[in-house]
Order: C-alpha cells, then structure tokens, then sequence
C-alpha cells in the first residue's frame, strides 16, 4: 500500500475550498450555512481518510495472515 501524493493534495484542496466557501458565506451573513459547508467537507475527507485505513488493515491482514 503506497499512498499517493495525490491523496493527500485532494484532501489539503478540499479542505481550502471548504474554508473560502466558509468564509464567504460568513461574510455574507450566512453562519449556518458555513457551518454545513464545513460539516459537509469534514465528511467527505472522513469518507476518503476510512477508505485510505480500510486499504491499511487489509493490508496489514494480507502480511501478518499470509494470504
């Protein structure tokens, strides 16, 4: 399991989009719907960062179980 560095440029781009779009909308006077821009873009890097530890366990499974 190599991770890329791409994955982690995604995850670093989705998290300075969900902080302009933050911004914007406070500035606009929109808290709430910052903070469900905030909540939205935390779950999606959740959803990428289980995927990258599900690869990880089974990775560790394959070597210590020899498979």
């Amino acid at each position: 399991m190599s991770i890329d560095v791409s994955t982690i440029f995604q995850i670093a781009g989705i998290g300075i989009i969900v902080a302009m779009i933050h911004t914007v909308l406070k500035q606009m006077g929109k808290e709430d719907m910052a903070h469900w821009v905030t909540v939205i873009g935390f779950v999606v890097v959740l959803f990428m960062v289980v995927r990258l530890l599900n690869q990880l366990f089974q990775e560790i499974k394959t070597i210590f179980l020899f498979q």
